[in-house]
């Protein structure tokens, strides 16, 4: 029987619980932790499986980011309206941004948890991994972001992984295929025939995703230890404590707004999250992401060009973390500030934040340029939270996963083509079934089908593909 025809009568044949990639990934991450705590020499020798699963999914992020923002801009009739998303969206962004960052000082301010350490900065040593990226960082210009974003050439971008000057390359083509109409139709359906290959290549790698997040898990508590946990600990919780806060009352209080529930997005997201928690990292839970609120109701375009603009734009966790740390290392180092210089401090980190977007060590790296550039906080101070950056970033990458997923909600309603309904319906675990190609944009947010299609057009059109394999 045709696999359409049998998601329009009896729905889509939902897999049991025992063969959901989700499951399998808890399973991996579990056996990780406890690789890692009884054989820490084992646990460090399964590196390469994590870094090699990360590698092989960042070998198409940069290619699925492009397609999608090309492909998407392509398509619409109204450039304008990709403008006006554009700042919508990145307006939202510093919003979000600046109220992480409040929340982060205004934590580590009640609980002072740095007081008493009484570390001598002139005394503390930075050597290693830590010792370049301090290097990097006190060289770090607040402007560099915005000069950054142009490639030196076209290949470049790919080659280094550069999302922000990939999104950069990718709205340009985009534009100029819309406006020389019809002569760019050929090249336009290449890209859309491309996407479906890409994602049925992420398809085929995200079958190893089990074996990537136990590498990753095994490794990180294999080389770092429960000693290095346990050692800040009370540093960890109040940041993963911030963190929910953050989640559970602001982009919470977002979805109440939209009318949807946060926590049935997660179960909606729990394959992505899961995937993040082992790896560390949001960047293979990226088309997941695009595919699953395609599916849920938001514009292609809208979808192409939110997700990975935020992707180094809108790094909740990130913020969080940087004005949490920041302040601790003042606290720890007897460095006094005033109310004023850490609202000025978060001026800084604004701009210091997005030149380390996409970077390795991108946080280490934003918070040494913001140190160097106050001046009044030691920057070599870093030293006393290296040894638990790694036990932070899960939750790092985890709240920037579910900001971007709300964000890229909230931009859709503002541009009033968000379908609430069918969200809530993807939402709640019902059977949709996929938006049909050609379906009309009404302009409001009540529209039923006020959306693109998920899938692009091509041959691959089954049920499968349009919900998002790569995110199964």
């Amino acid at each position: 029987m045709d696999t359409t025809m049998h998601s329009e009568t009896t729905g889509p044949v939902r897999k049991r619980w025992y063969r959901q990639l989700y499951f399998w990934v808890l399973i991996a991450i579990v056996a990780g932790v406890i690789v890692g705590w009884l054989a820490p020499s084992t646990g460090e020798a399964m590196q390469p499986i994590g870094t090699t699963f990360v590698e092989a999914m960042r070998m198409l992020i940069g290619p699925i980011v492009f397609l999608t923002i090309v492909g998407g801009i392509a398509s619409v009739a109204d450039l304008k309206k990709v403008g006006a998303t554009g700042l919508k969206a990145l307006g939202y962004f510093q919003i979000g941004t600046i109220c992480a960052m409040l929340l982060g000082l205004v934590a580590i301010n009640i609980f002072r948890l740095g007081d008493g350490v009484n570390a001598d900065a002139s005394q503390i040593e930075t050597t290693g991994k830590a010792a370049e990226l301090i290097e990097k960082g006190e060289n770090q210009q607040w402007w560099e972001f915005l000069t950054h974003i142009i490639p030196g050439s076209m290949a470049a971008p790919f080659v280094e992984g550069d999302i922000l000057q990939i999104i950069f390359m990718a709205v340009i083509f985009g534009i100029a295929l819309n406006a020389v109409g019809k002569i760019g139709a050929p090249v336009l359906d290449m890209v859309q025939r491309l996407t479906a290959i890409v994602f049925k290549v992420l398809n085929f790698i995200m079958k190893a995703a089990p074996l990537g997040a136990f590498g990753a898990m095994a490794f990180a508590v294999g080389k770092y230890g429960v000693e290095t946990l346990s050692s800040l600990g009370w540093l960890i919780l109040l940041f993963y404590g911030t963190s929910i806060i953050f989640v559970i009352v602001f982009l919470g209080g977002i979805m109440a707004f939209l009318g949807l529930n946060i926590f049935k997005m997660f179960k909606h997201f729990k394959e992505e999250l899961l995937l993040i928690l082992g790896t560390s990292t949001a960047e293979p839970a990226l088309p997941g992401l695009m595919r699953k609120l395609e599916h849920a109701g938001v514009k292609k375009e809208t979808v192409g060009l939110v997700v990975p603009t935020g992707y180094s734009f809108n790094l909740d966790g990130a913020a969080i973390y940087l004005s949490l740390a920041a302040v601790y290392i003042a606290q720890a180092t007897n460095t006094e500030l005033t109310v004023g210089q850490q609202l000025g401090m978060l001026a800084v980190m604004l701009l210091t934040s997005k030149g380390a977007a996409g970077v390795a060590g991108g946080g280490f790296i934003a918070l040494t340029a913001t140190l160097s550039t106050l001046g009044t906080i030691p920057a070599a101070g870093i030293m006393l939270i290296f040894g638990i950056d790694k036990f932070m970033s899960e939750c790092r990458a985890l709240v920037n996963f579910c900001g971007n997923a709300v964000a890229t909600l909230f931009i859709a309603w503002w541009d009033k083509s968000l379908d609430i309904d069918r969200v809530r319906r993807v939402f709640n675990g019902e059977d949709v079934p996929p938006l049909e190609s050609g379906d009309a944009d009404t302009g409001g947010p009540e529209a039923s089908d006020a959306t693109e299609p998920p899938s692009v057009n091509g041959p691959a059109t089954t049920n499968e593909t349009l919900v998002g394999a790569a995110a199964r």
